[in-house]
């Protein structure tokens, strides 16, 4: 199972749904990639991330894993490293070999006991972390975006897991000017620098997963458009310098009633029910990011609702926030190579599930997805002589 969450951090409310899944599905080999560990406020938080690793690693719902591997970016006074990810990789006791790549060494090493990283990331050759450049970033503040990636072998099969966090949207308005917005361009050119550097000559080329909190977003001009479709729009400007703090969008018959309001961090539709009706099936037109990656990734079709941003209310966890317009921030993306190993698994009626957790519980701002799939022994095989990576070494 591979599992991610773009949220602000786990809480005890948000932990039940995801081990249902493991419950349900069992898997043997499972991949849990978080964003923004520890949340906003992750000063305070770091000491309730440890106490959640520890009952995470100890519970009764996880005991048949016998080995694990988590990594946890916590140094958050360090502003040119910090990322805030957490990588966590759990094996089940059935599973016999499996190897974890060194970076340094070059090298598979047999992955056994357990074992957790926290302030020692950059040390740590068993992965790869990244903090994406300065100049990437949109605004002047350096925030926590970047990447971790680990390599694995299981059965012949060798494979690179990416954890990943793009850049978010700061305003509405700006997202809204343009098609496809300014942000877009700058996830387009981040998720391309952790391509190229995944399948650069330093290291041997296997399969990968990406999977994260992207941040893609819906093209605001196109749903707007379309939303909006009979609306006249009013525009509301600041009085001292006359930017446009604000767009309208009132129905032109029905008492002019409001459609829509657009402020930076505000997007309120009359009508949240588009968004959830059909898991919001007619919006994926709108869903165009991916599309300038479609020779380097691909992704299964997506049949849930948008994972981004869910009312933090305890109680409402069917609810969107009205700051976004709600969208499919968090994904599982593959390579080509990747895609023939999942898509081999189904073709011998081995169930696929990609899918999101928790849809009636609050689980954060984003809900978590998850992909499930089965490697049959010796899915790598042609290419099992040049990994080697199943000989102890």
């Amino acid at each position: 199972v591979t599992s991610n969450r773009g949220s602000d951090g786990p809480t005890d409310h948000d932990l039940s749904p995801s081990l249902q899944v493991v419950h349900t599905h069992k898997p043997h080999f499972m991949a849990l990639h978080c964003q923004e560990f520890g949340g906003k406020n992750y000063e305070a938080s770091m000491s309730h991330v440890d106490k959640f690793v520890k009952e995470l690693l100890s519970s009764d719902a996880m005991k048949e894993y016998n080995r694990a591997r988590v990594y946890l970016d916590e140094n958050y006074k360090s502003q040119e490293h910090f990322t805030a990810l957490g990588s966590f990789y759990f094996l089940h006791e059935s599973l016999k070999n499996i190897y974890q790549f060194d970076f340094k060494a070059k090298k598979y090493k047999k992955v056994t006991g357990k074992e957790i990283y926290s302030d020692t990331l950059e040390s740590t050759p068993m992965l790869e972390k990244e903090k994406f450049p300065q100049d990437y970033f949109p605004e002047c503040k350096w925030s926590r975006k970047g990447f971790i990636r680990t390599r694995w072998c299981i059965a012949d099969c060798a494979f690179d897991l990416v954890n990943i966090h793009l850049f978010h949207d700061a305003s509405n308005l700006v997202a809204w000017e343009t098609s496809p917005s300014v942000y877009s361009g700058i996830r387009h050119k981040a998720l391309g620098y952790v391509l190229d550097r995944i399948i650069d000559q330093r290291f041997e080329k296997v399969s990968y997963f990406v999977f994260g909190d992207f941040n893609f977003r819906l093209d605001s001009k196109s749903v707007v458009e379309t939303l909006c479709t009979k609306a006249t729009m009013q525009t509301v400007r600041a009085a001292d310098t006359n930017e446009v703090v604000k767009l309208i969008f009132r129905e032109s018959d029905n008492d002019r009633k409001v459609m829509l309001q657009l402020e930076k961090k505000l997007f309120d539709y009359v009508n949240q029910e588009v968004f959830r009706d059909n898991n919001g099936t007619a919006l994926l037109e709108f869903d165009k990011e991916l599309s300038v990656f479609k020779d380097r990734l691909y992704e299964l079709d997506i049949s849930f609702p948008p994972s981004y941003p869910y009312s933090e209310d305890a109680h409402q966890g069917e609810q969107y926030m009205n700051t976004r317009c709600p969208a499919w921030c968090d994904r599982i993306l593959m390579s080509p190579s990747a895609k023939e190993l999942v898509l081999r698994s189904e073709s011998e009626e081995k169930v696929v599930t990609y899918d999101h957790i928790g849809p009636n519980v609050c689980m954060g701002d984003h809900k978590p997805v998850f992909l499930a799939f089965r490697i049959m022994p010796g899915a790598g095989k042609p290419h099992a002589h040049v990994h080697k990576c199943c000989v102890v070494q």
